[in-house]
């Protein structure tokens, strides 16, 4: 890959590999980008980015991945016809499916791509490799810009003046360019790395491990400093490992939902009926006025289920979804 030019759009970004330019040719991408009608949903303002995102998101990640050829197409078109609008991804996203998260995503999102908002995340520190992956995400997204990108999984070890002077530079680079609207980074093991990063660098969007077993103290650490900044905040690892065992998806999802700041929860959904039984907890929580969902309650309640014991994602050397 070439070094990236100053001055460069975001068309030419993805033209500088051969590759790029047979995907969008192949597809015709521009042709399919038009305006799509969208049922209501709720939407929330993710912070100083002004994106309008829909308070239920939908996540690429592992759980997306076990749905079978066939069956995430349809899975990934009802999320948009019940106006789902937030869909993230990562570079790494595959395991043992056919293909990748992103390629998954190209495959259906292009024609919505003027009502719908992008992200996902690359994995390398090392900027030449970073711009590597993305460049390989706009090809098998079919698309030439990504709304958020992000760092994933920032780990309590990540150094930030090294992320400073390195990729965190680069993805400003990007954001000049126009190749990318916004930038933030996501974050399941260190809630404390995470306020530091809030604190000590310009960041948009940050995605963080929430839910009430209060695992890694995300709410009482992090989010402070994201409200402080208006740093827009989305709410992961909502129901993994969790629902069903003592608390319900409604549970769950209010949970987050009522977090101050928090704009959206992103899930993965596996299973037409997951999507669903989720967009049904949705109309509920909007039709509902007041909130039935005693906080601490449910806190105590879940508190033993917080750690690797329980949560898979906890674990040392977990990573979601990451190519094997």
């Amino acid at each position: 890959m070439k070094t990236i030019r100053s001055n460069i759009s975001r068309r030419d970004f993805l033209k500088q590999s051969s590759a790029g330019i047979i995907g969008l040719s192949s597809i015709g991408f521009f042709s399919l980008c038009k305006q799509q009608k969208f049922d209501k949903m709720p939407m929330r303002t993710l912070g100083k980015t002004g994106l309008e995102v829909s308070i239920l998101s939908f996540g690429g990640g592992s759980q997306f991945l076990k749905n079978k050829d066939g069956d995430w197409e349809s899975i990934l078109e009802k999320a948009v016809e019940s106006g789902i609008n937030f869909f993230d991804t990562s570079s790494g996203y595959q395991w043992g499916a056919s293909m990748s998260s992103e390629e998954r995503f190209g495959r259906i999102l292009p024609k919505y791509r003027d009502n719908i908002i992008i992200s996902t995340k690359f994995e390398s520190r090392k900027p030449d490799e970073a711009k590597k992956e993305i460049e390989r995400s706009l090809k098998h997204m079919r698309t030439d810009y990504i709304d958020i990108l992000m760092i994933h999984s920032i780990e309590p070890s990540e150094d930030i003046a090294v992320l400073e002077k390195g990729v965190y530079k680069m993805m400003n680079q990007l954001k000049d360019e126009g190749v990318v609207r916004f930038i933030g980074f996501s974050c399941m093991n260190s809630s404390q790395k995470s306020k530091e990063l809030i604190e000590k660098l310009d960041i948009d969007v940050a995605l963080l491990a929430m839910n009430p077993t209060k695992y890694g103290d995300f709410a009482e650490v992090a989010l402070p400093a994201a409200n402080k900044k208006n740093v827009g905040v989305i709410a992961m690892k909502v129901m993994r490992n969790i629902v069903g065992k003592e608390a319900t998806p409604g549970e769950l999802l209010q949970y987050a939902w009522t977090q101050p700041g928090v704009a959206t929860s992103m899930i993965g959904h596996f299973g037409r009926e997951t999507l669903l039984e989720n967009i049904r907890i949705v109309n509920k929580f909007v039709s509902e006025k007041k909130v039935e969902i005693n906080r601490k309650t449910l806190e105590t309640r879940l508190s033993h289920l917080a750690g690797p014991h329980v949560l898979c994602w906890a674990r040392p050397g977990y990573h979601d979804g990451m190519v094997a």
